[in-house]
């Protein structure tokens, strides 16, 4: 049996076996054991293609899917085999995609990009991410950094991050925030791109809280040029995670 074979086979068997033991095993149990899967699967595929050596399921285009890490001198080889079908009836299923392609579906899925949306001068609460900090840490506040969160979870934040919908050209990062009086700057850019799957541009980024507030009306200065931009809830695009 080929090497594609027996990956496959112990892929279908390891899915299988993850299904029938959930109507059996509470849901936290069947979580531990299908992570134990997701690794075992992953150890099998290197051992088997000698290729990958690291798979993640991240969620980062805001869709259930896997990220694969491999050494530099066989990605090409594991790009081909991905491109070839993958054993499926209709190899155009699956296509080429970059980090230009990757970067508007985290946007408009709302997801933010460390150095653009996140960086060492703006916390998980202004971000909007308090919920990343677990309780414990929430109460304690024993990390570096703590005493600013503590402060900022009793008192609450001066900024917010926002979704925006913009006319114009798309605005990108650094473009400024103004009032509808054009002349007042309110905040800053943080990404910003043209949404495909909504044909109009999107863009998130820092404003105090009281412009923060869904359909408020502001404008972004793109290149010297003022367009209207509108605070939008987000995701832009619905999320579409396997929750069980």
């Amino acid at each position: 049996m080929s090497s594609k074979n027996v990956f496959l086979l112990l892929f279908f068997l390891s899915f299988f076996l993850s299904f029938f033991l959930s109507f059996f095993l509470s849901s936290s149990q069947t979580r531990v054991f299908f992570s134990f899967i997701v690794a075992s699967f992953s150890f099998s595929l290197s051992l088997l293609l000698t290729i990958v050596t690291t798979l993640r399921h991240p969620g980062y285009t805001g869709e259930d899917g896997f990220e694969i890490s491999v050494p530099a001198n066989d990605a090409v080889a594991l790009a081909k085999a991905l491109l070839s079908g993958g054993g499926t009836k209709d190899p155009s299923q699956v296509r080429l995609c970059g980090l230009g392609a990757r970067d508007s579906l985290r946007l408009e899925a709302g997801l933010c990009l460390y150095g653009n949306d996140l960086n060492e001068d703006i916390t998980p609460v202004e971000a909007g991410l308090t919920w990343t900090i677990g309780k414990r840490r929430r109460d304690a506040c024993d990390f570096l950094g703590g005493d600013v969160i503590k402060k900022q979870l009793a008192d609450g934040v001066s900024i917010r991050r926002v979704g925006l919908v913009a006319g114009g050209a798309p605005p990108r990062q650094h473009a400024d925030i103004l009032l509808p009086d054009g002349t007042t700057r309110v905040g800053e850019v943080s990404s910003g791109a043209f949404s495909p799957c909504l044909g109009k541009n999107v863009a998130m980024g820092y404003v105090p809280k009281e412009h923060a507030k869904a359909g408020t009306q502001l404008k972004v200065s793109v290149r010297g040029k003022l367009a209207d931009a509108t605070v939008t809830k987000m995701p832009f695009v619905a999320n579409n995670y396997y929750k069980g």
